[in-house]
């Protein structure tokens, strides 16, 4: 089903029995990260919190906080709108992998999907429950020198949240002890490229620096970064909008690893199998979904100077430090009288992100295939955070098909970050790190079964010397080939005899 707020998300997981109540006052700063840290890391993901009383400071926020609610395969499932990751998967790469009807049958199988697709496209509507209460902001000064030291007006203890909604009522977490203030960690960030109108929905971190203005943490890899470009070009100011909560599909779909111009928002509406209904913000030329429970309209001002964002503790596991990024101006908070705030943390996995990432390689396993039609499976391990290792199986059939293989992921959209590439047969169960490590162990010889290379590296890395370049490894762990330079006989893997097996199966089939 499709949410229409992120209320609706929460009670759905309390009736599937996903969630846990937390009555109790919880501190956002500190408190609140250690408490979802425990159950994040309990197996298979614990369960969502919704956190009823948070406070800043002491002080009680208005707002109940939601935290790990797609942090479990159920959660993801429920959130994609089906019985299970796979199957959601199973349905996009029939539809992808779509051929021209050669029956009536066909054809029909196909207007169905052809139907299905019209909910994809969002449509403009007049209002929308994201603005039941709107606060606009009086236009700031234009600062044009050097940025003050930094003090975290989030961080005073003097101050306490205002009847009006702004940064200051809303449960805005301080993480981790040494961050550098506190973060927004589930926005979504919509932005428009200047010259063909294209949407961008991305996920940044969003740094509050005081109750007006925050970091936009878009790293220059990153599609809002390169339309922030072409407006540092021009001198032009550019209209960001940070959405927060609605559908549980946005988070999702805002860091799917989609081709750059390709709306994320189209997505969205597929996989909730209904239209999503956008709204114009009330002080930028933006649109934003219509049942988002919080929207945080502003803009970028390229004639500003950069300020330095962070230290952050990241998904890496370690503090990122600070580096300078874009100002954000707040022009506006609009929010739904009775919104919720959505909140995640990142850390040494495993953590919620793990789950969304897995669940976004079983999407796009299909689409990948199409490129690479030997592919047969691909995990990214807990412990390589994303990016930092990912084992792929493959049914090989020719000599350096392993190689091809690396470069071509090397060459994918956010895998170009990826710095150890793993590629075993497609006997080899790549979610089962043991048996991946056991093949990689037995089956290389380090002299000849290792290709280094150079290339894109995550500007979050912080083992890189110099920031968004660094080395790759590929390992190719597959049986040799006499094409390869390989001169001897490959032994055969030890199996049991399926006849046995089955012969054994039945003589403790009594549970004796």
């Amino acid at each position: 089903m499709a949410f229409e707020s992120f209320g609706a998300w929460v009670q759905a997981l309390e009736q599937a029995g996903e969630l846990r109540r937390i009555s109790q006052p919880l501190a956002t700063e500190l408190e609140i990260t250690e408490v979802a840290n425990r159950e994040m890391k309990r197996p298979g993901g614990g369960q969502a919190l919704l956190i009823e009383r948070p406070t800043i400071h002491g002080h009680p926020s208005s707002f109940p906080l939601a935290i790990n609610t797609l942090g479990s395969w159920k959660r993801m499932a429920m959130s994609l709108n089906g019985e299970s990751v796979d199957a959601v998967a199973a349905e996009l790469g029939a539809l992808v992998q779509a051929k021209p009807p050669a029956s009536l049958r066909d054809a029909i199988s196909l207007l169905g999907k052809a139907i299905e697709l019209r909910h994809a496209r969002p449509k403009t509507v007049r209002d929308g429950a994201c603005k039941e209460i709107i606060h606009r902001f009086d236009p700031p000064p234009t600062r044009r020198g050097p940025w003050p030291i930094a003090r975290d007006i989030l961080n005073s203890a003097d101050l306490t949240p205002t009847a009006d909604p702004t940064l200051l009522d809303l449960p805005i977490l301080k993480c981790w002890p040494l961050d550098g203030g506190r973060f927004i960690t589930l926005p979504c960030v919509i932005t428009r490229d200047p010259d063909t109108g294209e949407r961008n929905v991305g996920m940044y971190r969003i740094q509050v620096y005081d109750d007006r203005t925050t970091g936009m943490h878009w790293q220059l890899q990153k599609v809002a970064a390169r339309h922030g470009r072409r407006y540092y070009e021009t001198g032009t100011r550019m209209p960001v909008a940070i959405v927060l909560g609605g559908d549980p599909v946005f988070p999702f779909a805002a860091t799917a690893p989609l081709p750059d111009g390709l709306d994320e928002l189209l997505l969205a509406g597929y996989l909730r199998r209904k239209s999503i209904e956008l709204v114009r913000c009330e002080t930028i030329d933006l649109e934003v979904p219509a049942n988002a429970d919080i929207v945080i309209e502003g803009y970028i001002d390229p004639l500003e100077p950069l300020r330095d964002e962070g230290p952050f503790g990241d998904h890496t596991g370690f503090y990122t430090l600070p580096e300078p990024y874009p100002v954000f101006h707040i022009t506006a908070i609009t929010h739904r009288k009775n919104a919720v705030y959505p909140a995640t943390i990142v850390g040494v996995p495993p953590m919620e992100d793990f789950y969304i990432g897995a669940a976004s390689v079983k999407l796009f396993l299909p689409i990948m295939r199409m490129n690479f039609p030997e592919l047969r499976d691909l995990a990214l391990p807990a412990e390589g955070v994303f990016h930092n290792l990912v084992f792929v199986s493959i049914k090989k059939t020719y000599p350096m098909q392993a190689y091809k293989i690396m470069h071509g992921l090397w060459g994918m959209g956010q895998m170009m970050f990826t710095k150890y590439i793993v590629v075993v047969d497609d006997d080899v169960d790549v979610h089962n790190t043991s048996d991946v490590l056991f093949r990689l162990c037995s089956n290389t010889d380090p002299q000849r079964d290792v290709l280094a290379t150079r290339g894109p590296a995550d500007v979050l890395d912080h083992a890189t010397s110099a920031i968004g370049v660094g080395g790759k490894l590929g390992f190719d762990a597959t049986r040799k080939l006499a094409g390869e330079g390989f001169t001897r006989r490959w032994p055969p893997l030890i199996k049991m005899s399926p006849e046995v097996q089955r012969r054994v199966d039945g003589l403790f089939s009594g549970g004796r």
